[in-house]
């Protein structure tokens, strides 16, 4: 194996530069994620077959011809800011190696593929791209492609495999003006950015969570099962309804979710986070640039409404989270954050769509059958739990190809694969003309151990598990007080705790805050109330907390930093917020990104009030002004500050935090306690891999 030298990128090479558009500022920031954690770990990789007379020297010749007619093939992007820079063509050596296989069939070109797609790409150095050639008896027979997601999307590379194609058949395009992401990046006007950040956040305001969550499942809820469908059936039903009712198949096939979510919690609003992209123009459908985006889908189902009316509240819905998603990306997560934070509560999607399907060697089937039946198989990963349904379509060559990944506190295995038959099943009796309306309640009684909480549902074993992990609670009864709760009162739990003298209701409001987004099951911890008559009846009440929650609960009081890894996580927060901005603005030699409009905090909730830039009201440039009890959106940092942040700590001698938990909800204290030593080997920030 031929391995191409590694370029060396000067600024000499760089024609042009600018910031990254809306859509490569949420890959950018994934980026920075390790791979496990990331939401979307798939890999964009793909393979085409070459005609018989081709040779090496032609493929080469296509994939430079390809890369001077796609500036995407040519450009690189900042490490610590969101910016992207154009380089020339002939700046760095084709990213291409040879591989002899003893024959290029269909298992091996997808094992080599998968081989190629977890090879790291570092799209700060050198092209955002790999390709390889497999060679059989020394004759090129497939040219395999893999691709970093910041500067080319999944459709993005199946164009450029067309068009790879189409030249080596010499069927090239004629040449035309495609549209690079620089293009397009300044078509942003901030009073209509402002306004849809208003209109997003009021919108998932109130939007339960985890709705999924009681139906099915073992007690562990530790275990991940990744399945396929697929069927030819099905996709003639899917473009019949798709047809009638005059939008996509993708369309189509969320609204059967969002369906089938309904029917089975009776919940009739809800989240689904989808992969969206507009290639209306010409121009767009043949560019390799970023396009797709994951956006916060809002469902509103009315209860007893037709399938039409579903597929156009599904479809209306898609339309203007992809335009709400387009204004200042990082600004709106950071603004959400806050707002997440006052309410105590994170919003976790019920559904994960994605409108491209897994590449087809991320499985390996356990079994072939003709692409008219079913191929279905389970994987379980007993320790990478899935908190949300992931459902990706596919629509290939007449076949509609559906993978779950699930784990098991939403459905175990066995539902999980009853899932896609389900949906099939539905889509055919929409294709015969049943209007199936949506269920005014739920026809699947929830599990045991589940209550419904108005934020959403709650796992009260979890909750009592939560509590009892913070030091010095001895043992504590949580129980749902819904049907008790007085006139005008919501529903909430009583936790009777019995603690050690030293613990206090600030320190467990402290604690159940910090794990809102790490425990699946628990919700605003305004709903739980800890008795002031102790434990149950016949039980020790010494020493029991008053309260956690509820109107009466205890304003968590401000702290400053007091350790060294807290020092190091405070003077790095004030640093980023001075390079980024206290209104989300990059400095001196970055791009400007107008900021969102920050809602004021509420006096009453933990932490004091915000100032109008998103710092603490008194805050300075001295670490000690830090509160150590808020979050980093509280103090007004954004996704496009978190890899310097993350530099920061690094230069300090910290790690052993992701960008990922840098963008949550738990507090600076929290974050600083996961801190720990640098070792001298230990690298940077995240994977570079696609």
């Amino acid at each position: 194996m031929n391995h191409p030298p590694e370029p060396l990128p000067t600024a000499a090479t760089v024609i042009r530069s600018g910031p990254l558009t809306w859509v490569q500022q949420w890959h950018w920031y994934e980026r920075t994620i390790p791979g496990p954690r990331r939401v979307n770990p798939t890999p964009l990789a793909d393979h085409c077959h070459v005609p018989p007379s081709t040779t090496v020297a032609d493929i080469h010749m296509a994939l430079a011809s390809l890369t001077a007619r796609h500036e995407a093939l040519r450009t690189t992007v900042d490490p610590l800011r969101p910016v992207q820079h154009v380089h020339r063509a002939d700046w760095a050596p084709l990213p291409v190696d040879c591989v002899d296989v003893p024959a290029a069939d269909a298992d091996t070109l997808e094992a080599a593929t998968a081989a190629l797609a977890v090879r790291p790409i570092d799209p700060e150095r050198n092209p955002p791209w790999l390709a390889r050639v497999l060679l059989e008896a020394g004759k090129p027979r497939a040219v395999l492609m893999a691709a970093h997601h910041v500067l080319i999307d999944g459709w993005g590379l199946a164009v450029l495999l067309n068009q790879l194609h189409d030249q080596l058949l010499g069927d090239d395009a004629p040449a035309e003006a495609l549209a690079h992401p620089l293009d397009t990046v300044a078509a942003q006007p901030l009073e209509r950015a402002r306004a849809a950040e208003r209109e997003w956040l009021t919108r998932l305001a109130d939007n339960p969570t985890g709705v999924l969550a009681p139906f099915g499942g073992t007690n562990d809820g530790e275990g991940r099962h990744r399945l396929q469908h697929r069927s030819a059936d099905a996709y003639d039903d899917l473009v019949r309804i798709a047809r009638r009712y005059r939008v996509s198949p993708e369309v189509v096939m969320l609204a059967a979710l969002a369906h089938d979510v309904a029917t089975r919690t009776g919940e009739h609003r809800f989240l689904a986070s989808v992969v969206v992209s507009n290639r209306a123009r010409a121009a767009l459908r043949n560019s390799i640039g970023v396009r797709a985006l994951t956006v916060p889908v809002q469902i509103d189902l009315r209860p007893g409404a037709a399938f039409g009316e579903v597929v156009a509240s599904v479809a209306a819905a898609s339309a203007a989270a992809y335009r709400h998603g387009r204004w200042r990306p990082a600004e709106l997560v950071a603004a959400q954050a806050r707002m997440d934070r006052r309410r105590g509560v994170v919003t976790v999607p019920t559904i994960e769509y994605n409108c491209y399907s897994w590449p087809r060697d991320y499985l390996a089937p356990a079994y072939n059958s003709p692409p008219s039946g079913p191929v279905t198989w389970v994987c379980s990963a007993p320790d990478e739990p899935c908190d949300t349904l992931y459902v990706d379509l596919g629509l290939d060559a007449g076949v509609v190809t559906l993978d779950v990944t699930v784990g098991d506190h939403l459905l175990d295995a066995e539902q999980a694969m009853a899932l896609p038959v389900r949906l099939c099943g539905f889509l055919r009796a929409l294709a015969d003309g049943a209007e199936c309306p949506v269920p005014e309640r739920s026809l699947t009684p929830a599990a045991s151990g589940w209550w419904r909480a108005p934020q959403g549902w709650v796992c009260l074993p979890k909750v009592e598990d939560v509590l009892r992990g913070h030091p010095g609670v001895l043992d504590v009864t949580v129980a749902p007080s819904g049907e008790a709760a007085g006139e005008g009162e919501e529903p909430h739990l009583d936790a009777y705790a019995h603690t050690a003298p030293d613990v206090t209701p600030d320190h467990l409001h402290r604690h159940v805050l910090d794990h809102l987004d790490e425990v699946p099951g628990i919700v605003a911890p305004r709903c739980y109330v800890l008795s002031p008559d102790g434990l149950e009846s016949g039980r020790p009440s010494d020493h029991s907390c008053t309260a956690i929650g509820g109107p009466g609960a205890p304003r968590v009081s401000s702290r400053p930093p007091a350790s060294e890894a807290e020092r190091a996580l405070a003077a790095a927060v004030i640093a980023a917020v001075a390079v980024v901005g206290p209104s989300g603005l990059i400095g001196p030699g970055g791009p400007v990104e107008p900021s969102c409009p920050v809602e004021p905090t509420d006096p009453s909730q933990p932490g004091g009030p915000v100032g109008p830039g998103g710092l603490p009201v008194g805050s300075s440039d001295s670490p000690i002004a830090v509160d150590m009890n808020r979050c980093l959106a509280d103090h007004g940092v954004t996704l496009v500050a978190v890899p310097r942040l993350l530099a920061l700590l690094h230069r300090s001698g910290f790690t052993g935090i992701a960008s990922d938990e840098l963008a949550g909800t738990a507090s600076l204290g929290h974050l600083a306690a996961a801190l720990k030593p640098l070792s001298p080997r230990a690298h940077r920030g995240g994977e570079t891999s696609p």
